[in-house]
């Protein structure tokens, strides 16, 4: 047949969409599996990176649509953020109207690429509808005691005018505009993530089957679980007095009591309350407190990076062992939220404490030993060992001493054991408009309140200015004014909009409920049962803290509140790499993208995905190459006129092997290694370039035989496996050939494996020189024999050194 990709594509996506192909069926009693890409923001286009993503997605939900599963594998649009305000000033037009515009032509595009997606379940975040549910679901957590609001230092955007999460700040500058972030004193509503802390880690046993180690180690590390010892540092006589006896004691926490001996000073954060009582009481000069303001502003991250600074304040503090007196600093290392914002510095036995010690010439006492590494005072040794200068604990491992002395401390009522988590609740308030509302009420009388249900949702008011100067929704005449729900007085509304993650962390649960039950409940309990969770999960590695961390914990909670049967959302997750150009990322101000709508007008969808998914491995970072799109669809338009060899069948022909000529026996052995290949792939690492390969070799296989029936049974398996991958020439070729019968599970015939002839490389030091057929029960001594016979003339004048020879591949003489 002549390939005519456009005419082609078209009427096969019209016949899916007509006729509901890849809608999942309601019909629980079926074997499922749940196939989700991260769905997009719609940002305008989509890109390469889109292109890889869904047609990875897509070949594994068409693969088990083959093999007789129930398949659910929808789409839908991560619609709410900043850059449609930014588009909206700059287009001088409407975030809504800028964003469902963008969804419309993106949904083209991806409909043009063929993808198997179940169109009744799309939705956008930013539909009222989801924010109706979505602001229930607040409301639930707010009484279930997992939302709170409080003031304190956030990062601040100044550019994007809005409130940033930790994980929002790469290296002191915003992630989405790439501008320095500042530090601001802020009220904001958080939710506590810190209270499934624990939970987060346990339940990671579950994943390391089927989530990359690097993801796992990365929130592992992120979530920052610790042991040890927390107890009061009390202020000497002299510095009670000092701080007009406001402070008694500070608490601090250390995972290494073992070194405890070796204190020699104490620091506290730039925001603990000693510290800004020192200032608010004119105790400190106005140098140290500019200097403590200037560390204030930094982030938590950059400080970790940042030069260490300091200075003394005067005051001390007495150990808790020795009863010495310790001389307390202010320390742009030590950070407010983590063991309240003091530390213990050991000198001798931290890297940080040391640094800070030599910079300052504070004093080093060594309180451990280690017998290969001999203490000099020129760097900290932070190996674990045995006690010295350490009192009645002097001579014990460090893992002794850490239990001894946490005893100790209990047994006084001088401390106690703890455990602590670098992962800190997540502040979900944004200072913008297009997101959605946080659903609360500041009433006069009966103070912070939700919004009642049946109000529900509060939705964005659309007549507002966008201008980038502050948050619209504080601006508008009207919106913000309301009735309480509670006391039926004027009250005004919250004018914060949630963070975008809150949408993204639930969005694969309404998936799994029909439509039809959307406006009763945010996702259906049955629904949510049968098809949680999802099988596999495909997106990029740099969601890896803040969206599956955040996906994980919200699952937990909606567990928790009745909503579904699920601990974890993502059973498996494929993170693929980056797709590049001229060896870097593609990035429009690099001027090196490629525009996915060319190719497919060019080339053809089929052909697009073809290359996308032969080019490399899914994780692997993938080079873009212009010859490389241009072979793949040489392959297509092969594979197309080849057709015209296959007889038209309806099941696969019945074929006596032991009849056949050889070029056809190996031909049939090659199409079933790539049915082989297929199975493997599809359940081990989806290498998709090495399918691909096995099915071109097996194509070039049936070119050289010219068995009708071989040829036949080649297409009927062929065109079953290429299906996920180049769909729309498949069903083609199917349809004409075998009325779309062959698209059902293959069993593998062994048959075509038991070769009477095996095909032996021969090689002379390495290097391939003859192939010769031998039998298959061939001796050893006759293979060499006939590999010497073929190779004859590479032989003359060289003396035979060494025969190897490898089963069912390979004889290599060794001459010199």
């Amino acid at each position: 047949m002549v390939y005519n990709p456009r005419e082609i594509e078209k009427k096969w996506q019209k016949y899916w969409d007509e006729n509901g192909i890849f809608e999942p069926s309601n019909d629980f009693s079926k074997e499922k599996k749940y196939i989700l890409s991260m769905f997009p923001y719609p940002s305008g286009k989509i890109h390469m990176g889109h292109v890889r993503n869904y047609s990875i997605g897509d070949a594994i939900a068409r693969n088990y649509r083959k093999l007789g599963f129930n398949v659910l594998h929808p789409i839908g649009w991560d619609s709410f953020g900043m850059p449609a305000e930014n588009a909206a000033i700059k287009n001088k037009t409407h975030p809504k109207k800028w964003t469902y515009e963008n969804i419309d032509y993106m949904r083209n595009e991806l409909n043009s690429l063929g993808l198997s997606f179940a169109k009744t379940r799309e939705f956008a975040t930013s539909d009222p509808l989801y924010t109706k549910h979505e602001q229930n679901l607040f409301i639930q957590m707010y009484n279930k005691g997992l939302v709170y609001q409080k003031s304190s230092k956030l990062n601040w955007c100044d550019t994007c005018q809005t409130v940033l999460a930790n994980e929002q700040v790469e290296d002191g500058k915003c992630w989405r505009c790439d501008n320095l972030v500042q530090q601001r004193e802020m009220p904001g509503y958080y939710l506590k993530i810190t209270a499934y802390a624990q939970a987060l880690l346990d339940d990671m046993k579950e994943l390391k089957n089927g989530w990359p180690s690097q993801v796992l180690s990365m929130q592992e590390n992120w979530i920052g679980r610790s042991e040890g010892l927390e107890f009061d540092f009390t202020l000497d006589e002299d510095s009670q007095e000092k701080l007009n006896h406001k402070f008694e004691k500070y608490t601090v926490f250390t995972t290494r009591p073992d070194t405890i001996y070796g204190v020699t000073y104490s620091a506290l954060a730039p925001e603990h309350p000693i510290i800004n009582h020192l200032i608010e009481h004119n105790l400190l000069d106005p140098s140290s407190v500019e200097k403590i303001k200037q560390m204030r502003q930094v982030g938590a991250r950059d400080r970790a990076m940042a030069q260490k600074e300091g200075l003394a304040l005067g005051i001390n503090v007495i150990h808790p062992l020795t009863g010495k007196k310790i001389p307390v600093w202010v320390a742009n290392f030590v950070l407010i939220e983590y063991g309240g914002g003091a530390v213990m510095a050991v000198p001798a036995h931290d890297e940080r404490d040391f640094e800070f010690a030599s910079k300052y010439g504070l004093s080093i006492t060594q309180s451990i030993s280690v017998n290969t590494k001999e203490f000099d005072g020129n760097c900290a040794i932070c190996d674990y060992g045995v006690t010295i200068n350490s009192g009645v604990f002097t001579g014990l491992s460090s893992s002794q001493a850490k239990e001894q002395i946490i005893a100790h401390f209990e047994k006084y009522g001088k401390g106690k054991k703890v455990i602590n988590y670098k992962l800190r609740d997540w502040g979900i308030s944004r200072q913008r408009y297009w997101g959605a509302p946080i659903p609360m009420i500041h009433c006069p009388n009966c103070g912070l309140v939700p919004e009642a249900i049946e109000n529900l949702p509060v939705a964005l008011p659309e007549d507002v200015v966008i201008d980038g100067e502050g948050n619209p929704l504080v601006k508008h005449p009207t919106w913000k004014h309301t009735i309480c729900p509670t006391c039926k007085t004027q009250a005004i509304r919250e004018t914060d909009t949630m963070d975008t993650f809150f949408q993204s962390s639930w969005y694969f649960l309404r998936y799994t409920t029909d439509a039809s039950l959307w406006q009763e409940s945010a996702f259906d309990r049955a629904s949510s049962d049968y098809w949680m969770s999802v099988d596999q999960y495909v997106g990029g590695i740099e969601h890896a803290i803040l969206h599956l961390l955040y996906a994980r914990f919200f699952t937990k909670v909606l567990r928790d509140l009745g909503y579904t049967n699920a601990s974890e959302p993502f059973e498996n997750l494929l993170t693929q790499g980056m797709v590049l150009k001229d060896g870097s990322k593609m990035s429009k101000s690099k001027g090196n993208t490629v525009d996915p709508d060319s190719i497919i007008k060019q080339f053809g969808a089929d052909t697009a995905r073809l290359f996308i998914l032969f080019a490399a491995p899914p994780a692997k970072e993938l080079e873009w190459n212009d010859s490389a799109v241009e072979g793949a669809f040489r392959f297509i338009k092969r594979l197309a006129d080849r057709s015209n060899n296959v007889s038209k069948v309806h099941t696969l022909p019945q074929i006596d092997h032991t009849k056949l000529p050889d070029t056809s026996k190996y031909a049939r052995k090659k199409v079933y290694e790539a049915l082989k290949k297929s199975q493997e792939v599809f359940t081990n690492g989806y290498a998709f370039n090495t399918l691909i390969a096995a099915c071109m070799e097996a194509l070039n296989a049936l070119g050289v035989q010219e068995d009708k029936a071989v040829w036949s049974e080649g297409y009927f398996i062929l065109l079953n496996i290429l299906e996920p991958i180049i769909p729309h020439i498949c069903w083609e070729l199917s349809d004409s050939l075998f009325d779309l019968k062959n698209f059902t599970k293959i069993q593998i015939q062994e048959e075509v494996f038991d070769e009477a002839v095996v095909v032996l490389a021969v090689t002379i030091n390495g290097k391939k020189r003859a192939e010769i057929s031998v039998a298959k029960d061939a001796s050893k001594e006759q293979i060499f024999a006939y590999a010497k016979e073929e190779c004859a003339k590479w032989l003359v004048d060289q003396t035979l050194i060494k025969e190897i020879f490898v089963p069912n591949k390979l004889v290599n003489l060794v001459v010199k």
